[in-house]
């Protein structure tokens, strides 16, 4: 069975880009590739900028990970997929409740069709961002093969 950064390399669900203006312009770029295959809706990504305006900057994680996504049974949402974007310079998404600061290079945008399909979806994501030398490699990918290699460096140890 392909794992998650496998099936994102074999969709075309990738991007790089050196910077971005704003956290959501980078939210907007991250769903593109989601976009490109049919298996989002172009204004997707208005869903998610929205969540975060009225959440917070809940997806962004430790080690410059973010998981935009909106809620699990989103409209524009036709099938269910991970899409990774690396971004060179930091995105600030602003401070959160306990005033900490928030900032991310790698996103991992999640579109899923139902509750079940976006806790698997994230499930799937947990042995990535556990496993920072693969977090540190994938920083530095540049091509889709990079992101292959990396996995390939930096296996993760658990399936889940």
């Amino acid at each position: 069975m392909a794992s998650v950064l496998q099936k994102i390399v074999e969709r075309g669900h990738y991007k790089f880009v050196d910077s971005v203006s704003s956290w959501q312009e980078a939210v907007k770029l991250s769903t593109e590739s989601l976009v490109k295959t049919g298996y989002v809706d172009e204004d997707y990504y208005k869903q998610i900028v929205s969540c975060i305006e009225e959440y917070g900057p809940y997806v962004v994680f430790d080690h410059y990970v973010a998981m935009p996504h909106s809620q699990e049974d989103a409209s524009g949402v036709h099938k269910t997929s991970v899409g990774f974007m690396r971004v060179k310079e930091d995105v600030d998404f602003g401070v959160d409740e306990d005033g900490e600061r928030k900032v991310a290079r790698l996103f991992f945008t999640l579109a899923s069709c139902n509750p079940d399909e976006h806790t698997d979806n994230i499930a799937s994501l947990m042995g990535i961002f556990t496993n920072e030398p693969l977090l540190d490699a994938l920083m530095e990918a540049e091509t889709p093969e990079d992101i292959l290699a990396a996995e390939e460096k930096y296996p993760c140890e658990e399936d889940f």
